[in-house]
């Protein structure tokens, strides 16, 4: 892959493209947004890996500026802030993962590589279909058996994970990471009430539940 490193901490900078390399991967080096901004604009890349705080452009608006242009690259934020708020702010602003660090050399390749595929694989996805049920990605709107089912955002993406897992069991602790982006558990029943609700939307009124409680375990979307 090619990979645009933007990191204002030249020592760090250095050990990342190091360690890049050595695992077969052609680096870019940018010493702030502003550079970082230049060189996306000025070449191709399949991943870019963005620090947040840097001098003169700071990596959130440096990324917010290019999805505006329509640079669709996957970005990897890097950041000592770690709370939940500016993991959602990165998020938010057009990042597509978000390490915190100090983190794990080998961790911080896995999230390069998945960011890459997931690109190659999923861009194009924007429709998915379990049994009865559809949901476009796009128009964000779920239907099954061709009646419209009206969702909040969260339980949109509640049910976007599940039926991206249909048949399997979803924990707790994989939907208080994946949709409420919580690396803790909160100790709520905000989960249970979610559920809830979807289950009172998506099952109501049809004969088969789709929707199911595996005890001891979590939940599944049944197909």
């Amino acid at each position: 892959m090619r990979i645009l490193i933007v990191e204002d901490d030249a020592e760090a900078a250095e050990v990342m493209v190091r360690g890049l390399t050595e695992a077969g991967h052609d680096c870019v080096r940018a010493g702030d947004g502003q550079e970082g901004l230049e060189a996306a604009r000025g070449g191709t890349f399949d991943v870019m890996v963005v620090d947040r705080m840097m001098p003169r452009v700071d990596g959130v608006t440096m990324v917010q500026t290019l999805r505006r242009e329509g640079d669709g690259t996957p970005v990897l934020f890097l950041s000592a802030l770690g709370e939940i708020n500016d993991r959602v702010e990165g998020l938010q602003a057009g990042g597509d993962d978000y390490l915190v660090k100090p983190y794990a050399f080998a961790e911080l390749i896995a999230r390069i590589e998945a960011l890459s595929r997931r690109r190659e694989t999923g861009s194009v996805q924007t429709l998915l279909r379990v049994g009865e049920l559809e949901m476009d990605l796009i128009g964000r709107t779920v239907h099954r058996q061709g009646k419209e089912i009206d969702l909040q955002p969260r339980e949109f993406q509640l049910l976007e994970f599940m039926m991206r897992h249909a048949g399997q069991s979803v924990t707790r602790t994989m939907l208080l990471e994946k949709v409420w982006e919580y690396h803790f558990d909160p100790q709520t029943n905000v989960i249970d009430v979610h559920i809830s609700r979807l289950r009172s939307k998506i099952d109501k009124g049809f004969d088969r539940p789709m929707l199911q409680t595996v005890r001891g375990a979590g939940y599944r979307l049944d197909p």
